[in-house]
């Protein structure tokens, strides 16, 4: 992307198997990291009690999202369970324009479609220190049953398996340490020549630095 239409924000993408922690990582990045966003998706299941529209969902109707996703509204979707789920490009190309970061919180097929899209995309998988660990942690959650946990880790060999195709490897064994990792990539995109162009325009032109 030249520095003509580069985007002043920085779009991130984090997939793990379950159980290994992204959810919480995530979480903590986004409280201590206010400039970057998680990104809300578009679903057409119907809203749960409690929840609000922009908030935790962008609630529509199936033919609405089926119209979206033919137009190529979408960086990603996918079918589950019935219901459409996807993530808005243009929202995202919107908020990324004023600078804002933008986090999605995906699987690595739907960061396999953002990839085709969007390649300039950032792309972080959050390992577990073991297979013994991650079993170990889906059991402290007590939230599944045995045969969900087994299910779980039959699913995270194959997730893992497309691993390489991110850029960034975290290993969670220490929270701490898995968090500082996460915030340097951060941090470490947003230094990226064409990024730093776009937010200081002036600046840029004063120095005389031109697009290329």
């Amino acid at each position: 992307m030249s520095l003509t239409n580069a985007f002043a924000g920085s779009l991130f993408v984090v997939a793990a198997p379950s159980g290994a922690g992204k959810s919480t990582l995530v979480n903590a990045l986004l409280a201590q990291e206010p400039a970057i966003k998680l990104s809300i998706s578009t679903t057409t299941r119907a809203p749960r009690p409690g929840e609000t529209h922009g908030k935790e969902y962008w609630f529509t109707t199936a033919e609405d999202f089926v119209a979206r996703a033919e137009a190529g509204e979408f960086l990603e979707w996918a079918e589950v369970h019935g219901n459409y789920y996807g993530t808005s490009r243009i929202m995202v190309e919107q908020q990324m324009k004023t600078g804002t970061d933008i986090l999605l919180e995906i699987d690595w097929q739907g960061a396999r479609q953002v990839k085709k899209q969007f390649p300039q995309a950032t792309g972080i998988f959050i390992l577990p220190p073991s297979i013994d660990a991650l079993e170990e942690r889906l059991k402290k959650r007590a939230t599944d049953e045995p045969h969900v946990i087994t299910r779980r880790l039959l699913a995270a060999g194959g997730e893992i398996a497309h691993a390489p195709e991110f850029e960034y490897a975290i290993i969670n064994e220490e929270f701490a340490i898995a968090l500082s990792e996460l915030t340097a990539i951060v941090r470490a995109a947003r230094c990226r020549f064409a990024q730093q162009a776009a937010r200081n325009a002036s600046l840029f032109a004063q120095l005389g630095i031109h697009a290329e």
